[in-house]
């Protein structure tokens, strides 16, 4: 398979047979249309619509999420101009990295730790899904990656969120979270596109691996950190098993964790990938969704 890094073909063959893994290859050569969430911590929803249809600009609406909108026929770099996205009034987001935060469900005064959080979308969206009333633990352990996420919270009016610039894996232990975020760094196997002429030279074999290690010890960190009896979300951008579900096993397998079932009929528009866990969700990339996994665990009460 010349489209793709020969040992990627040979890993999504392995996990998913050939007829599904010709439909991930086809997901790769989409090019998807604009999405967008609305702000709620500066408007709404009706708001931007109204704006939209004040230009003419045609949307679709996202049955499972009533701030997301799809713009198939105005581009990105047009988005920008707007003053509506120049105010922070609207984040560009694609609609698998919203699952993640809706699937967390933040509320009002919990303590909400965001293990590798910049650019900042899932966030801000995190605070608006809260009503602005969670407090948020941002870590980002690039210096300039974090300039970045603050410069986001900032324009987005995100104003109840403490950026650390550390290393998730460096936290100290004295911290208790009642939620947890982990949008664990990956391969991007769910993200990539065919049409990259760099794809042969930067998606490498030893990414897999390194990304894998990497997630091990954040998901180690996450459990200590999170309350007992309390929930995290651990997501990637992967649709490998090797960085979803062999990581979570782990932990399910010392009994620190267990997973809880997310509903996938919410998600009927999506092509779902089978996973060896049941309850976690694997959206297949296509034209409207790029690759995605999403597992909702709850740390045992007896583990401290």
């Amino acid at each position: 398979m010349d489209l793709i890094p020969n040992f990627l073909y040979n890993l999504l063959l392995e996990q998913y047979g050939e007829d599904l893994t010709n439909i991930i290859i086809d997901g790769y050569s989409q090019k998807r249309p604009v999405t967008l969430r609305a702000n709620t911590l500066k408007t709404n929803i009706e708001n931007v619509k109204n704006v939209f249809d004040s230009m003419q600009i045609s949307y679709q609406e996202v049955f499972w999420y009533k701030d997301a909108l799809i713009l198939e026929k105005f581009p990105e770099e047009e988005i920008k101009k707007l003053d509506i996205y120049q105010n922070g009034e609207i984040y560009l987001q694609s609609l698998s990295s919203m699952l993640p935060p809706l699937i967390l469900s933040p509320k009002e005064n919990e303590n909400i730790l965001d293990m590798a959080s910049a650019p900042g979308g899932k966030t801000t969206q995190m605070l608006a899904l809260s009503e602005n009333k969670a407090y948020i633990t941002a870590c980002e352990k690039n210096k300039i990656r974090a300039e970045r996420l603050q410069y986001n919270l900032n324009k987005q009016g995100a104003n109840r969120v403490n950026v650390m610039i550390k290393d998730a894996r460096l936290l100290d232990d004295f911290f208790s979270f009642d939620k947890i975020l982990l949008d664990a760094p990956c391969s991007g196997s769910g993200t990539i596109s065919i049409f990259d002429k760099k794809l042969e030279s930067t998606f490498a074999e030893d990414l897999v691996e390194r990304s894998s290690k990497t997630q091990t010890e954040l998901l180690k960190k996450a459990i200590t950190l999170l309350k007992p009896g309390h929930e995290m979300v651990y997501s990637t951008c992967s649709i490998l098993s090797k960085e979803n579900e062999e990581i979570i096993k782990k932990f399910i397998d010392l009994k620190q964790i267990e997973v809880l079932s997310i509903d996938r009929t919410c998600f009927s528009n999506a092509t779902l990938l089978p996973t060896s866990i049941e309850g976690t969700l694997c959206i297949c990339p296509s034209d409207l969704y790029e690759g995605f996994f999403v597992a909702k665990l709850k740390k045992f009460e007896n583990i401290f």
